[in-house]
């Protein structure tokens, strides 16, 4: 009998002090219209509480959905958390957070694949479930993307927000979970999208926090070319590999980049806006957060059997698809 992994519960976070357009227009040059024409967003949450890092807004992801689901954090065998904003460079963010949520006898470890950080952990969840090494993994998208944005860079400082999201992932035998996915990666785009010191190529320095050089820096232009044609042409990839129809599809969940960037893929799919899950103008990119944010929103819509594809674009360059067959009804 063949074991798919099957996300059997959902969870998000986002703090709740919210950045809007018009607070930014009094710290940048820009204006509401210009971001929000250009991207979508209208306003993005930002964890201000000193003493809290990503790992506390996966926390708050994570607990409310396991008291919902009645799994008792012990249960947890395993914990892979997308990010590129971890409380420290080590140990593993994944590490606190099972300390922190009281799982005792799971282990873990972070992906860093910068927005594909969850997609990218969620296929590699999903391997261990397949395999029957393990029976409950929890995968965790989070970033505190305010502690890597300049805030004098009008270029970046409208994109992002803070937020987290998580999936139980557990066995299924009745064809239900993730039955496909496509990964790539494309290192040679590393200079477009990058946070430039604070690794072991530029550790950090006097001259590199004087040089602002540990805010994320994007060239847009060239980012956004490379996301349109790579999110759109993976999603339509897994569709042809799988033989789905775009009436196949119940949800395209993507992530939350731009709005031009999300249209682009639902346009190359053949989809209808209506099957598309959007939330940016809300959360902007919370990079690994979007995806499960997405899918913790609108669970209560989701139905048992829907073809769902998830898609993502990320700096490196990042990107993949994963088509999966939601395995419950919310009210169940």
């Amino acid at each position: 009998m063949k074991i798919t992994a099957a996300i059997t519960a959902v969870g998000g976070y986002v703090p709740p002090k919210i950045l809007s357009n018009a607070d930014l227009e009094k710290m940048v040059d820009t204006n509401d219209e210009w971001i929000r024409t250009r991207t979508g967003i209208v306003e993005r949450h930002i964890l201000d509480e000193p003493g809290k890092a990503t790992s506390d807004l996966a926390v708050g992801a994570i607990l409310p959905m396991l008291k919902k689901k009645g799994v008792d954090p012990a249960e947890i065998e395993l914990i892979i958390c997308g990010t590129v904003t971890g409380d420290y460079v080590f140990p593993a963010t994944a590490n606190v957070i099972a300390d922190k949520i009281g799982a005792v006898n799971a282990w873990g470890y972070d992906v860093g694949a910068a927005c594909s950080g969850f997609l990218f952990a969620l296929v590699t969840g999903s391997r261990f479930i397949e395999s029957g090494a393990h029976k409950k993994v929890l995968v965790v998208g989070a970033d505190k993307m305010s502690a890597i944005t300049d805030y004098t860079d009008r270029n970046t400082c409208v994109l992002f927000g803070d937020g987290a999201g998580c999936v139980l992932l557990e066995p299924s035998t009745d064809g239900m979970g993730i039955q496909d996915s496509i990964t790539r990666v494309d290192g040679s785009g590393r200079d477009f999208l990058i946070q430039k010191a604070g690794g072991s190529m530029l550790p950090p320095s006097h001259q590199t926090v004087d040089q602002r050089l540990h805010y994320a820096y994007q060239e847009g232009k060239t980012v956004f070319k490379f996301a349109v044609t790579r999110m759109a042409d993976v999603s339509y990839e897994i569709m042809e590999r799988n033989q789905l129809q775009a009436d196949d599809i119940a949800w395209l969940v993507p992530h939350q980049a731009n709005l031009r960037i999300i249209d682009a893929t639902a346009d190359r799919m053949g989809l209808d806006k209506n099957k598309v899950m959007i939330n940016i103008q809300k959360y902007g990119n919370t990079t690994s957060g979007t995806l499960p944010l997405c899918l913790w929103e609108w669970e209560s819509q989701l139905k048992k059997g829907d073809n769902l594809i998830l898609s993502s674009f990320g700096g490196g360059f990042t990107w993949g698809s994963i088509y999966l067959k939601w395995a419950y009804d919310t009210e169940a």
